[in-house]
């Protein structure tokens, strides 16, 4: 493939606390605040405190999901006191951080997530973004000791609802297993080794160094799945089967076992051989999610440089 150029990326937002009881981002940046970190390198660096009421009460969020605020019509809608928290919020850092699909929006955002679920370090990302792929390749590089994956949402930019949409380029880093309202500190630092790998690459790209072309697998979401519920009361009958849980991206296939019900009966799964994530995710308990499951592709990446 030829090579592809791009003008330098010169400003860069690290984010956390968009869910206010997921402290390695909330913490994260509490430390470059108070360190003052604002350039690294040739890289302007904003660091923002994303939902601070949420965390200030250790929630994940005070009205709404602060990370599904992002689409383009809500960021356009009208708002009033009386909007939820969190859509006036996602307006604000709309305007402190975008706007959204402007030449003044931040080059890169990164914003720092963890989940209850066994997923490692993982990128979460929209479109085939090569900068986010070839920051990804380099992080499978240096990181030998963690499985680095990446995920990616087929949505247009436009609908896209996370706050990482708003810049010109972003991804989450979703890191766990770690509970809700904890900091632990193996989590806390490969998170901290995967941003400044981040910051390495970026002084590298910034100083003209061409990043050769490859190969990344990929996980791309196919469908989620919800906890067998008392068809009359909502409520769930049955918890995530022994066997499926802390297995997130470990083929599942027709016959696994996956939920044990609360009388001691087995579901076993009776679809396609896919790759199950977000397996038991506390979050997404309101959200009527078991769990996620994607199809694993493989993404060719072209050469890059810096223009000129």
């Amino acid at each position: 493939m030829e090579s592809v150029s791009f003008p330098p990326l010169s400003r860069v937002a690290v984010c956390g606390g968009t869910h206010g009881n997921e402290m390695t981002g909330v913490y994260m940046v509490r430390h470059l605040q108070k360190e003052k970190i604002d350039k690294i390198g040739s890289v302007s660096v904003s660091t923002v405190l994303t939902n601070p009421r949420a965390v200030e009460i250790c929630r994940r969020y005070v009205e709404t999901d602060l990370n599904r605020c992002f689409t383009e019509a809500l960021l356009n809608s009208p708002v009033t006191d009386s909007s939820p928290y969190e859509l006036r919020r996602a307006q604000e850092l709309n305007a402190q951080i975008g706007p959204k699909g402007s030449k003044e929006a931040m080059d890169l955002i990164i914003d720092i997530h963890n989940t209850t679920s066994n997923m490692g370090l993982c990128f979460i990302f929209y479109s085939i973004d090569w900068f986010t792929l070839h920051i990804l390749k380099y992080l499978q590089s240096k990181m030998a000791s963690v499985e680095v994956r990446a995920i990616q949402l087929d949505i247009p930019i436009a609908e896209a609802y996370s706050l990482e949409s708003v810049g010109k380029h972003g991804f989450a880093i979703e890191a766990g297993p770690q509970p809700n309202g904890v900091v632990r500190a193996d989590i806390h630092n490969m998170v901290k080794e995967a941003v400044d790998h981040i910051f390495s690459w970026l002084q590298e790209f910034n100083s003209g160094n061409t990043f050769e072309g490859g190969e990344v697998e990929a996980y791309t979401l196919e469908k989620s799945i919800d906890y067998p519920r008392n068809p009359v009361t909502g409520e769930i009958t049955a918890a995530i089967h022994s066997q499926l849980q802390d297995n997130d991206f470990k083929l599942l296939q027709r016959g696994n076992p996956i939920f044990m019900s609360f009388s001691g009966e087995t579901v076993k799964y009776d679809g396609e051989d896919l790759y199950p994530f977000f397996v038991n995710e506390c979050a997404y308990y309101e959200k009527k999610i078991a769990f996620h499951l994607a199809r694993k592709i493989k993404l060719t990446l072209p050469p890059i440089k810096v223009t000129g």
